[in-house]
């Protein structure tokens, strides 16, 4: 049962490390991976010196960090809300209606935002101007990306994230939320002191996986929301390697910007990891 697992991740996720050597060379697709000259590090000193190394690396920081505050705690309260609905009728509504924007395409999101926030004729827009206010063109503030990603993010995914949080939660002993009602414990209290800590082992498991896939943004979804006039905001490591790698050629420079992002998301795994183990003692290994 394994082995169909195991060779799909040695043909598809391991070997194609082989081609990371390109980041220390100047690769020339004439002369193959073998042929072209060493560089040593020379396309990473080139990146960490250029302007926009500090833009890139503030921009992917903070989507990340901010999309870790505030999304990630979203489907753990939106599991306990569906799991304090009593009515089962209402909490099988409640989780359809989550649920569905996960299975919309990207693109199809991007599309709905970009009809929405359009400032003549997006409903965002009207309202406002019915309040009075003038109309704002959202998708080209650079200050607005991040805001408008990461809510969008939140109502795409929470429902879909929650499903794990809703099945860790069913498996609770329900004699303990039987006990700490005879205490006198609220719902509340409940919540807090029954179902926190029964499902604390999976929020943190899933907080690692989280963090070890810290770098990595959102490339698709960014890369179409993204215009010249919000590219001071919108611009991060990812959406670069592609416009370099992809679009330019320039595959050695390319490579190493993204063996650099691949190393700090495992840094970040493997500290966060040994930290999970020794206060939590709970970990992936």
């Amino acid at each position: 049962m394994l082995l169909l697992p195991l060779l799909w991740y040695i043909i598809f996720q391991y070997g194609p490390m082989y081609g990371l050597q390109i980041a220390f060379k100047d690769f020339n697709p004439a002369l193959g991976f073998m042929g072209s000259d060493w560089v040593g590090f020379e396309h990473f000193e080139r990146f960490f010196s250029s302007y926009y190394f500090g833009r890139l690396l503030w921009n992917t920081f903070s989507i990340s960090v901010l999309s870790l505050v505030i999304a990630f705690p979203i489907p753990i309260m939106l599991a306990l809300l569906i799991n304090e609905i009593r009515s089962t009728a209402l909490k099988k509504w409640v989780q359809n209606v989550t649920y569905i924007p996960h299975f919309i395409s990207v693109v199809v999101i991007v599309g709905m935002l970009s009809l929405f926030l359009d400032p003549d004729s997006g409903f965002v827009n009207v309202l406002l101007q019915s309040f009075g206010k003038d109309s704002i063109a959202f998708l080209e503030k650079p200050e607005w990306f991040k805001t408008i990603f990461i809510g969008s993010n939140i109502w795409q995914s929470m429902g879909w994230q929650s499903i794990i949080y809703v099945a860790a939660l069913s498996g609770i002993d329900p004699q303990l939320y039987e006990a700490a009602k005879i205490d006198g414990a609220t719902r509340f209290q409940r919540i807090i002191h029954v179902s926190l800590p029964g499902i604390f082992p999976i929020i943190i498991i899933l907080l690692i996986l989280d963090i070890g896939q810290f770098m990595n943004v959102g490339f698709e979804k960014i890369l179409l929301m993204q215009n010249s006039l919000n590219l001071e905001s919108s611009e991060v490591i990812q959406t670069f390697v592609y416009k370099n790698g992809i679009l330019n050629g320039d595959f050695s420079y390319s490579s190493a910007i993204g063996l650099f992002n691949s190393i700090i998301n495992f840094i970040l795994l493997v500290l966060v990891n040994h930290f999970a183990r020794k206060k939590a003692e709970t970990s992936l290994w």
